[in-house]
């Protein structure tokens, strides 16, 4: 059976978490999730954790306006995603991959091209700009829209919860 596409999108906090949500309930059922994480470098809970399998390739900056290494990061973590995906686990998960897309660090069509040789596992892509052709692949989209958050407010993001 070929895999599902999910693409988890918007300007709404939820779409790594959701990912992350989706992984460890396929891990409760004795399958392999992979997530591997675009733009981010970092101490995240979820990168903390011993059961997840997280690969990161990114800065522990935000990247505002990238630099050649913040394209040579992506084209390394589009790179290790196709040979993850020749394992064959039950779901990989490309955290911020929207996002590296929409910066222009990796292409559209490069991205499509390894969600299509999918076979049985099962991809979601997340982060915010999902692109156009992103939305009309995959199987389930949502759109996390933000109507009210903390930091609009001057609230910091909080460990545990934001990171």
């Amino acid at each position: 059976m070929k895999g599902l596409v999910y693409v988890y999108t918007g300007n709404g906090k939820g779409k790594t978490t959701a990912a992350i949500g989706s992984a460890i309930r396929a891990m409760g059922h004795g399958k392999r999730a992979v997530i591997i994480q675009f733009l981010k470098k970092g101490e995240y809970g979820e990168k903390k954790s011993s059961f997840l399998e997280i690969y990161q390739f990114g800065r522990e900056q935000f990247v505002v306006k990238p630099t050649e290494i913040d394209y040579k990061l992506a084209e390394e973590a589009l790179k290790f995603a196709a040979d993850i995906l020749k394992q064959r686990p039950f779901l990989l998960v490309l955290d911020e991959v929207n996002v590296a897309v929409s910066m222009g660090l990796i292409g559209v069509d490069d991205v499509i091209e390894l969600v299509k040789n999918r076979d049985e596992t099962n991809i979601i892509l997340t982060g915010r700009n999902a692109p156009h052709e992103f939305i009309e692949l995959a199987d389930l989209v949502t759109d996390m829209r933000k109507i009210k958050h903390p930091f609009d407010g001057g609230t910091e993001a909080r460990e545990g919860l934001e990171y």
